[in-house]
């Protein structure tokens, strides 16, 4: 055999070694409901937990993996994999009616968004009869720092992750407003996924407010985000209970309940 095809065939099988093992990796986070360690996750594998902690980290960067304070779980892509395997949500005929029922009770617009990579992307609207309102075109897209729903989501993610992602995206500035700096970042985001519960302020855009939160599905991961636009000088913080509300119902249809 040539040293070529030596050098080929030695390639071949570390490239095939390195994805059995991430797959190894992931297949025993996948079996724990929570994080888990990397002594453990390592141990799971029969890795060095060097080994373990260099392609765990790669995963990470593609979001396959999420780093958490006290080990590691299963990342949002994957989530997102696992979403597209199944029929995609119909969720015009799931949710509009609760956003209709949502803005006429408070008079505002109601926007449906899921997550697409760095971005939130509005899939839904339900926009009220009134001169002075906030529209969202379906289809826009927006950075998750500067959208409430793209806070939470941030935040449930952990320290690591949004340190990647600031660098990743450099917080881009859509007004005066928009948070630019990772700490900030950070604190925002954690709080708000400890309250499931977010704003924007003027933050996308100038003038407009926004309140968000989540929607899950039966296993608690997130599927979608829900959120109230509308002039800041009008946003009411007591909306937050109607908006939970609402997202209740909405996951109840999702999830045939």
């Amino acid at each position: 055999m040539s040293e070529s095809g030596m050098n080929e065939s030695g390639e071949r099988a570390g490239g095939i070694q390195v994805i059995d093992r991430a797959v190894c990796l992931m297949q025993a986070l996948a079996r724990y409901p929570h994080p888990v360690t990397l002594k453990v996750v390592a141990a799971e594998c029969g890795l060095h937990p060097s080994t373990a902690h260099r392609i765990l980290a790669a995963l990470a960067d593609h979001h396959w993996v999420d780093k958490h304070p006290d080990g590691y779980a299963l990342g949002s892509a994957m989530v997102r994999l696992a979403a597209r395997a199944r029929p995609a949500p119909r969720w015009r005929e799931i949710a509009l009616p609760v956003l209709d029922a949502l803005r006429d009770e408070l008079g505002e617009s109601v926007n449906l968004t899921v997550r697409e990579g760095d971005e939130v992307v509005y899939v839904e609207r339900s926009v009220p009869n009134r001169m002075m309102r906030v529209e969202q075109v379906i289809g826009t897209r927006a950075p998750l720092h500067v959208t409430s729903v793209g806070k939470i989501l941030l935040g449930a993610e952990g320290v690591p992750a949004m340190t990647r992602y600031a660098e990743r995206t450099g917080l881009l500035a859509m007004t005066a407003n928009t948070i630019r700096n990772t700490d900030t970042l950070i604190k925002t985001c954690l709080e708000a996924a400890q309250t499931g519960v977010a704003f924007d302020n003027e933050e996308a855009e100038v003038g407009v407010g926004c309140i968000g939160v989540l929607v899950r599905d039966m296993d608690g991961v997130p599927v979608a985000g829900l959120s109230i636009s509308c002039p800041i000088e009008r946003r009411q913080e007591a909306w937050v209970a109607n908006l939970k509300a609402a997202a209740k119902q909405i996951e109840a249809r999702l999830n045939g309940v």
